[in-house]
């Protein structure tokens, strides 16, 4: 007699830090829609070179923070694994490329200057290693490149508003430069504001569109309703999808300050964005929990690899491509 062969579940891998509302309701909204995916919180310890791994699909949203989780996700890209976000992108991206590549897109962007860092690392002899650099800094022509003051001064690889300053005078400037410290800091227009909207954007094709406050410590604040009116709303959806896209974000939220009806891409580097019930407040916070889990279990059903766009990919050896887990996942005695 045959026995007929039973589908093993595809499996969803989490990496998470200290938040503590997402991922539980995350992992619960996947397990009990029982549609052949389950999830579940990773568990890493040490890892060998072209080590396979058992996850069709692995949610990342702490390894900004732990360096060895994107050694480890770099690794499972390789074998075939789709990454939410893409590990590869987060180690390029920073705030003055976005402005180019924004400006680049159509969309609108404030005027933004990436300015030499203050200090360097021990080893760096200005004299000798700096050669390229040209001294003093105009620091007049670049205030002035960005529309004058008052001007924005923030970290170009920073988030959750630190290290984010708005220098109303040269003074202020150079005081804020001078504690800068290794940082690269980017010198960026100043938008008088007069509406505020975040935008999250799931899958490159799901748009969630909030009327937000923007603030530090906590200030911040997510409004049930937003007053946006049917050609802002369209333009923030289109703007934001042309943004992730190019990125290559799959979970990734996008801020824009509007004037006068136009809204300019503040921040739209998000890449492990905000999920948490108490500040989303609940509306938003179901609907993050509802389609993250529609993304993840379209991705885990589907033969999306975080490796397909890279050019290594097409040299990656007819053995690599046999352990693929995409290949050992589909079916179990």
């Amino acid at each position: 007699m045959v026995m007929a062969t039973k589908k093993a579940p595809l499996k969803v891998g989490l990496f998470v830090g200290r938040e503590w509302s997402f991922p539980p309701a995350f992992l619960e909204e996947v397990n009990r829609r029982n549609d052949g995916v389950i999830a579940e919180y990773m568990k890493v310890g040490g890892t060998m070179m072209n080590e396979p791994t058992e996850y069709r699909v692995i949610v990342d949203r702490i390894s900004h923070e732990v360096p060895y989780y994107r050694s480890y996700l770099k690794n499972a890209a390789l074998q075939g694994v789709k990454v939410v976000n893409d590990p590869f992108m987060w180690s390029a991206d920073d705030k003055f490329f976005g402005a180019s590549l924004a400006t680049q897109l159509g969309i609108a962007s404030p005027k933004t200057v990436v300015l030499p860092n203050h200090s360097y690392v021990p080893g760096i002899v200005p004299t000798e290693s700096l050669r390229n650099l040209k001294y003093p800094i105009d620091w007049y022509a670049l205030v002035e490149s960005v529309g004058g003051f008052p001007v924005v001064l923030k970290d170009a690889h920073g988030g959750g508003w630190r290290d984010v300053y708005i220098c109303r005078s040269m003074e202020d400037l150079w005081r804020n430069y001078n504690k800068s410290g290794l940082l690269t800091m980017v010198l960026q227009e100043f938008i008088e504001w007069d509406n505020y909207a975040r935008c999250m954007v799931l899958g490159q094709e799901d748009v969630h569109v909030m009327k937000y406050s923007p603030g530090q410590h906590g200030a911040a604040r997510y409004h049930e309703q937003h007053d946006f009116d049917a050609k802002l709303y369209k333009r923030l959806v289109d703007d934001s999808l042309t943004l992730c896209r190019a990125l290559n974000y799959d979970m990734n939220t996008a801020e824009y300050a509007i004037r006068d009806g136009v809204p300019y891409a503040l921040d739209f580097m998000n890449a492990a964005p905000d999920m948490d019930i108490n500040s989303l407040g609940k509306v938003h916070f179901d609907w993050m929990v509802t389609h993250m889990a529609d993304m993840v279990i379209r991705l885990a059903k589907s033969n999306e690899g975080t490796r397909d766009r890279y050019t290594w990919t097409s040299h990656a050896s007819k053995a690599s491509k046999a352990k693929s887990p995409r290949k050992k996942l589909v079916t179990s005695e």
